[in-house]
């Protein structure tokens, strides 16, 4: 049997007012936020439950541009199924546009039918609260894949909840980005 999403995970969608938005969510909504950086704001009502339900990225040219999504993310069981569904992506001929490790999960980036930017994506187990997206092969063993996951976190293992992350630790983010991509 294919493997099948278990729920929505969050949804992301541009902003273009980042302050104006995460005030909204902090203090309005009541959300905490749980990691912040150049891309943007993540929010969770219950970080200890979820790292984040709204992803606020920065990008909506303006208010008036009905473009605002920027993805809906949805949550699998295993690396397996991510494995399974990266696979029927293909099959499907859906555009893939990315894999990358967040260290807190494993992310597969696409777009539907219509062409709506969709991610599934996979907890690692790992709790990480920094924005990182470095690319990653899934098609690797389980361990291999493991190995790379933590060699992300160890980028990032400094960056506490809602907080943004060091100017160095930007920078080795964007080497790790580099250095994968270049496999």
């Amino acid at each position: 049997m294919p493997a099948k999403v278990l729920g929505l995970g969050h949804v992301g969608f541009y902003v273009k007012d980042l302050e104006l938005m995460k005030d909204f969510y902090a203090n309005f909504m009541g959300m905490t936020l749980t990691k912040v950086g150049p891309l943007g704001a993540f929010f969770s009502a219950d970080p200890e439950a979820c790292d984040h339900e709204i992803a606020l990225i920065n990008g909506r040219p303006s208010l008036d541009d009905p473009h605002w999504i920027q993805q809906i993310s949805m949550r699998v069981a295993s690396l397996n199924d991510l494995r399974d569904f990266k696979r029927r992506i293909i099959q499907k001929g859906y555009q893939l546009d990315r894999i990358v490790s967040h260290a807190s999960a494993i992310g597969c980036y696409f777009r539907d039918p219509e062409g709506n930017p969709t991610e599934v994506f996979w907890l690692t187990g790992i709790t990480s609260w920094a924005q990182i997206g470095v690319p990653i092969d899934i098609d690797q063993p389980d361990e291999k894949v493991m190995a790379d996951v933590r060699r992300s976190y160890e980028v990032v293992r400094n960056v506490a909840m809602g907080q943004v992350p060091s100017p160095e630790t930007l920078k080795a983010i964007r080497e790790a980005t580099a250095v994968a991509a270049g496999r």
